[in-house]
């Protein structure tokens, strides 16, 4: 299971907390700064999910450390990306300390165990190098890229988890990495994550997308901060498995610690889940729960294992914030629930849980009131920031939910989504705020424990989503301290209905009265939420 992260200054029980430190980043819609207004009890803090950089006991926290110490230079010569046409890259001049997207070089044959043992490279977009974007995995904070590979053998239903290192283009791995050994016919997903805004997946070679079945968006309009590799195909088996019981999920199992509210509608003391209202923010499953060790005395990377941790003196860790991460390394340990976990091929065996395997989990034990990836999600609106059910249903499949239907429309279309959210959520956090409290935050500076983090994050998450064009009312209310953290939050738990549920709402940016025009690929950025 990921390790989990602890204030400097406070010791906690469960020693894993004490190793981790997240620093989130968010964006906001792209270009729709001028339809966000809200009240001084809510911050304005729009946008997706959210990039970390970590601190351990003993280790330096990662900052923007500048220019990496450089390796050999890699000899790929990326191809462009056949699943995203020319027009969906950035545009414009853009420097390191302004620019927000980058380019991940994808290696050749990724879903064998060579392609995954070989480095993924961040660069920029455009031509421009590591050093004049800013895509250098020392500034990971703001633009670093994680990969996470999860593996099915299809003849036993056996999963295993790795993930394949990323470097700066230009440098060389701290150490490299494990090549893994895969069984006979076995099947892999791979998923993205990303700190910045979008990140462009690219070819190392002409065929390496179209082998790996790599997936960055639809044409000209990418998800942005995440990506897939064989999704559909790894689900799809992985169903199937299920159906002839060689897979065997585990049931999320119950907790005591929780106090069953009415908004949890039948969930009662179940463990969270990744499709549970109780727990989702206006994007649900996106990045992974893949950690990288980081070198600051030499700018390079490496798997995140234990003979990498004892062998680089003074590393950190680099992480890709997640509702997944969220989920397993917070609330579980909170609730004593344990997340689905399998071993991990680059760590001898070692347990560990991936965003495939939480997907794996809530859909073998979905609620009747699943939260589904809505339409009005940012990362599947198309480019006029218009719903588009190709590219939801898209996301979908590559991460193992049902394309847009009208029965699950009844719980996650726009409208419903947002009414679900506000009604079951909201008295969740409410009933179960004396836990919470408890709770480490993984953003002291949106929240200064995990119940202030999540009722902020679910206010921020009604904005985001534009449930207010649904005629619903945001339910929380936030204390700030002069920094901007919530440090008290208050909940309107009255059931609320969600009006105009079969139109279209006028989304920010959409190009609809008042709203500016979308062109191109610009994006703006915006202090912390969570996106967990």
């Amino acid at each position: 299971m990921p390790r989990l992260w602890g204030d400097s200054d406070t010791e906690v029980s469960d020693p894993m907390i004490n190793r981790l430190r997240f620093a989130w980043r968010r964006r906001m819609r792209r270009n729709h700064s001028s339809r966000i207004a809200v009240t001084v009890a809510i911050p304005v803090v729009l946008g997706l999910v959210i990039g970390v950089v970590i601190a351990i006991n003993g280790r330096s926290t990662v900052t923007d450390l500048g220019d990496a110490a450089l390796g050999a230079a890699a000899s790929a010569s990326p191809s462009a990306s056949p699943s995203v046409a020319a027009s969906g890259s950035s545009t414009g001049t853009t420097t390191a300390s302004t620019n927000v997207n980058c380019d991940i070089i994808v290696p050749a044959n990724p879903l064998t165990a060579r392609g995954l043992a070989t480095p993924y490279q961040l660069t920029g977009t455009n031509g421009q190098t590591p050093a004049q974007s800013g895509c250098e995995m020392s500034n990971a904070v703001n633009l670093g890229a994680f990969v996470q590979a999860t593996i099915l053998n299809p003849a036993t239903g056996k999963l295993y988890v790795y993930d394949p290192l990323v470097i700066t283009k230009g440098t060389t791995p701290a150490v490299a990495p494990v090549v893994p050994t895969l069984p006979s016919g076995a099947i892999v997903t791979i998923d993205f994550g990303f700190n910045g805004t979008d990140l462009f997946q690219v070819g190392a070679t002409a065929n390496a997308l179209s082998s790996g079945n790599c997936v960055n968006g639809t044409p000209g309009s990418i998800f942005g901060q995440v990506s897939f590799c064989n999704g559909i195909n790894f689900f799809n088996a992985a169903f199937r498995d299920e159906r002839e019981g060689k897979l065997v999920v585990p049931s999320e199992g119950t907790s005591s610690k929780i106090v069953a509210s009415a908004g949890t509608l039948g969930s009662g003391q179940n463990c969270p889940e990744t499709r549970n209202f109780d727990m989702v923010d206006q994007d649900p499953s996106d990045n992974v729960t893949t950690f990288y060790l980081f070198d600051p005395a030499t700018g390079q990377t490496a798997q995140d294992t234990a003979s990498n941790t004892a062998n680089i003196p003074g590393s950190s860790l680099l992480a890709n914030g997640s509702d997944n991460t969220l989920l397993d390394a917070f609330m579980d340990p909170l609730f004593g629930c344990t997340p689905f976990e399998a071993p991990d091929l680059a760590n001898n065996n070692v347990p560990t849980s991936s965003q495939a395997m939480d997907e794996l989990l809530s859909a073998a034990h979905q609620p009747t009131v699943a939260a589904l990836v809505p339409e009005n999600d940012e990362m599947v609106l198309n480019n006029n920031g218009q719903f588009d059910a190709a590219k939801t249903n898209l996301y979908r499949e590559e991460i193992g939910q049902a394309p847009i239907s009208a029965q699950n429309n009844k719980t996650s279309s726009p409208a419903m989504f947002c009414q679900n959210m506000v009604d079951i959520q909201t008295p969740f956090l409410a009933a179960n705020q004396a836990l919470l409290s408890t709770g480490q935050s993984p953003v002291p500076s949106v929240g200064d424990n995990l119940f202030t983090f999540l009722a902020n994050r679910l206010s921020m998450s009604f904005t985001n989503l534009s449930c207010d064009t649904f005629g619903l009312t945001n339910p929380v209310t936030v204390t700030l301290d002069g920094s901007g953290a919530a440090t008290a939050a208050t909940f309107n738990t009255a059931k609320q209905t969600a009006t105009n549920t079969g139109t279209t709402p006028a989304m920010p940016g959409s190009g609809t009265p008042g709203a500016p025009p979308r062109t191109g690929r610009t994006h703006h950025r915006v202090m912390d939420p969570s996106g967990m």
